[in-house]
C-alpha cells in the first residue's frame, strides 16, 4: 500500500519522480504527489485521483530541482483528498516528508505539536512528521552538518508504529534523509545519482545495485554517496546489493496487461524457481539450508503463516509436507496467528511466505515465533527484503517482478518451491518412496506441461463470455483440489468483484446447497483419482438444481454431464495445483475484461500489504 519515490542527482527530479509513481500503481492509491528543492524553496505539487493527474497541475513543468520525493498515497487517516495527499510540509516551510506506514501516537504528537503552537492542515498521521522534525530542528542550537539529521533521529524515536520516510530540507538543498522500520524502502545507487523508492521495480530501469536498509538505519543521500548512521548516530558501513531481475520484465512486452503477460510467464518462472535445485536423477539441495536430519526428528510440528493468495500455497505446501515427511503441520492466517498465542517452541519449524517480503502481519508473526524460540524459514520473491533479513533462513522464489495485483506466477513458483522443500525433508530425513522418485519427475516435466495448459485459454474465454455478468459463483473441489478452489474464488473476487466462494465439495450438502439456484455457475476441480467419483456426486447435486458447471480436470470423466470441461495434462496429485489453478486465473482475467474493469489494478487492493 501507498508507494514512496525518491531522486538525488543532476537531472530534472520532477519527471523521474513522475515516472516512478506510474511504475508503483499496482500498489493501489487514491492521490500522487511531489516535491522538489527549487532555488525559491520546496515546491510541493499534488491532487487527488492518478498519477497522470500530476501532469496538468499550473506549474508542475516549470520545475527545474534535481532533488525531490514523490508519493502515491492509499488513504487510512482522512478522506482521499489534495490536503490529505503527500508530500506534507512543516508550518515554516523548512521541512516537506513522504511517509509510507501508520503513526500510531499521532494524536499525542499532534495534541503535544499544537500546545507548542503548530497548525494542522490535513487528517492524516504523517503531517506530525514534519512538524515534529522542525519542533527539535529549531531547538537544536549547533548548525554542523548533522543537525538536519538529529532532528529527523530525534522525531523518529517519538514515532510508534511503522514508517518508510523520505525527508527534504530547504536548508540542506544537496541531501536528502530516509529511514524505515517495519516498512519497506530501498535505495538505488546511479552515476552521480541515488534513487529511492519502496519497489524495486519502480527504479530497475535506472539501476541494478540496491542498499537494503534494516529497521531505524538513517542514511544522508548526496548527489555521489549515501552515509549510513544506526540510531544513535553511529556510522555504518553498508554495500550495495546486485539485483539479477530483467528491468523488461517489469514492462508489459506487448500484452494487454501486466497480468496477462504474468500467466503466460509462469513456465519461466517455474523454470527460474527450479533452477539448480533439482535434476535429473539427482537430489533435491538447497544451498542456503542447513537443516540436519537430526533437527527434522525433533520438530514436532511446521507452522506455515502467510495471507491471501500465499496462504492458499501454504495449504499446496501441507499436503506435501505431511504425506511425504509424516510431519504435523499448520497453516495459519498471518494476521490471526499472533493474538491466538499459538503453541510454539524450540521443536517448532515455522515457514513464513510473503511474495514481496514486506507484508506486516507475516513479518510480526515471524518475529512472535523467534521470540518463542522457533526456528523460522522465509519464502520470498524479493532478495533483501525484510522478511528474509528476520528470519533464520531464507529461500526464494524466483519469479521476476511481478506487478498485477493478483498474484499469478508468483503463487504457482511458491508451491513449487514448497514441494521441492518437501522433497529436501523427505531425503534428509532418508524417506525411500517411489512417490518422491516419481514426483521429481513430475517437477521437471511442470514448465512444459503448463505451456500445454495454457492452450486452454480461448476455451476458458469463450465460456467467460456466458457468464461475466453473474453476481454469485461457486468453487467446489476435494482433497488438494479444495485448496485450488480457494484461490480461484479469491481471483474472481480480486478482479471481477462477483462474490465467488470455494468449499470442500462433500461440505456441499451441509448448508451451501441451499444457496444452489437455476443458472447460477459451479466450477468444479477434479484432479485426484481417489476422489474424483465422489466430487462428481457432489457437482452433480448442483446440476440437478440447474447450475451452469464448468469442470477443470485431468481425469477420465463423462464430459457429457457438464456445461464445459478444460482438460490439462496428467499429473502427480502433489503439483496438480499448480497446472489447476492456471485456467482458473484466466476465467478471472477474462470475466475482468468482458466487464471492461482495470484488471492490473483492482479496487481497494493492493500488491504489498505493508500495514496491519
Amino acid at each position: 500500500m501507498c508507494g514512496i519515490v525518491g531522486y538525488i542527482g543532476t537531472k530534472k527530479a520532477s519527471p523521474i519522480l513522475i515516472n516512478g509513481l506510474l511504475r508503483l500503481e499496482y500498489r493501489g492509491y487514491d492521490s500522487a504527489g511531489i516535491a522538489t528543492i527549487e532555488k525559491d524553496g520546496i515546491s510541493v505539487m499534488k491532487d487527488k485521483g492518478r498519477v497522470k493527474n500530476l501532469y496538468n497541475l499550473k506549474g508542475i513543468d516549470d520545475l527545474e530541482g534535481t532533488i525531490g520525493i514523490a508519493h502515491t498515497r492509499w488513504a487510512t487517516h482522512g478522506k482521499p483528498s489534495k490536503e490529505n495527499s503527500h508530500p506534507h510540509i512543516d508550518n515554516s516551510k523548512t521541512f516537506s516528508v513522504v511517509h509510507n506506514g501508520i503513526i500510531e501516537n499521532y494524536h499525542e504528537l499532534r495534541e503535544f505539536l499544537a500546545d507548542n503552537g503548530y497548525t494542522f492542515y490535513s487528517q492524516t498521521d504523517t503531517e506530525v512528521i514534519p512538524n515534529l522534525i522542525h519542533y527539535y530542528y529549531s531547538k537544536d542550537e549547533k548548525n554542523d552538518e548533522l543537525k538536519f539529521l538529529r532532528a529527523v533521529r530525534n522525531a523518529c524515536k517519538d514515532l510508534k508504529g511503522s514508517f518508510a520516510i523520505e525527508v527534504v530540507c530547504k536548508d540542506y538543498p544537496d541531501n536528502m534523509i530516509v529511514v524505515r522500520k517495519d516498512s519497506p524502502l530501498v535505495i538505488g545507487k546511479g552515476d552521480n545519482e541515488n534513487y529511492i523508492s519502496s519497489d524495486i521495480p519502480a527504479i530497475l530501469s535506472f539501476t541494478r545495485d540496491f542498499y537494503l536498509l534494516n529497521d531505524l538505519e538513517f542514511v544522508i543521500l548526496s548527489r555521489n554517496d549515501a552515509k549510513f548512521y544506526d540510531i544513535d548516530l553511529n556510522p555504518i558501513d553498508k554495500k550495495t546489493k546486485t539485483i539479477e531481475w530483467n528491468a523488461s520484465s517489469a514492462e508489459k512486452d506487448g500484452y494487454d496487461d501486466y497480468m496477462l503477460k504474468e500467466i503466460y510467464e509462469q513456465p519461466t518462472a517455474i523454470r527460474e524457481t527450479i533452477g539448480s535445485k533439482l535434476t535429473e536423477n539427482g537430489k533435491c539441495e538447497f544451498e542456503d539450508l542447513t537443516f540436519t536430519k537430526e533437527y527434522l526428528q525433533s520438530i514436532n510440528k511446521i507452522y506455515i503463516v502467510a495471507c491471501g493468495t500465499a496462504m492458499h500455497a501454504g495449504l499446496a505446501g501441507k499436503n506435501a509436507i505431511e504425506k511425504l515427511c509424516k510431519i504435523p503441520t499448520e497453516v495459519d492466517i498471518a494476521s490471526e496467528f499472533r493474538y491466538r498465542d499459538p503453541i510454539i517452541d524450540e521443536k517448532t519449524l515455522c515457514i513464513f511466505i510473503s511474495q514481496s517480503g514486506e507484508t506486516a502481519d507475516t513479518i510480526a508473526a515471524l518475529k512472535l515465533s523467534r521470540e518463542k524460540g522457533a526456528k523460522t524459514l522465509a519464502i520470498s520473491n524479493v532478495i533483501g527484503s525484510s522478511i528474509t533479513r528476520e528470519a533464520d533462513y531464507s529461500i526464494y522464489t524466483h519469479a521476476g517482478p511481478e506487478i498485477a495485483v493478483a498474484s499469478t506466477k508468483a503463487y504457482t513458483s511458491q508451491v513449487v518451491l514448497l514441494i521441492l522443500l518437501s522433497i529436501y525433508f523427505a531425503e534428509l530425513l532418508e524417506i525411500k518412496s517411489e512417490d518422491i522418485v516419481n514426483l521429481k519427475k513430475e517437477v521437471l516435466e511442470l514448465p512444459k506441461k503448463i505451456e500445454e495448459t495454457l492452450k486452454t485459454s480461448e476455451v476458458v474465454k469463450n465460456f467467460s463470455k456466458k457468464v461475466y455478468q453473474e453476481k454469485d459463483m461457486f468453487f467446489l473441489g476435494r482433497g488438494i483440489d479444495e485448496t485450488v478452489a480457494k484461490e480461484g474464488a479469491l481471483k474472481l473476487k480480486e478482479i471481477s468483484y462477483i462474490h465467488a466462494e470455494s468449499y470442500a465439495a462433500g461440505e456441499l450438502k451441509h448448508g451451501p446447497i441451499a444457496l444452489i439456484e437455476n443458472d447460477v455457475t459451479v466450477i468444479g476441480i477434479m484432479t485426484d483419482p481417489k476422489l474424483v467419483e465422489k466430487t462428481i456426486s457432489n457437482i452433480q447435486e448442483v446440476v440437478t438444481r440447474g447450475a451452469k458447471t464448468l469442470i477443470v480436470t485431468n481425469q477420465d470423466i463423462d464430459d457429457k454431464r457438464f456445461d464445459m470441461v478444460i482438460r490439462i495434462p496428467h499429473t502427480n496429485t502433489f503439483v496438480s495445483p499448480i497446472l489447476s489453478i492456471i485456467p482458473l486465473q484466466l476465467f478471472s482475467y477474462y470475466i475482468s475484461k468482458e466487464k471492461g474493469l482495470d484488471v492490473d489494478k483492482p479496487r481497494n487492493l493492493a500488491k504489498s500489504v505493508t500495514v496491519e
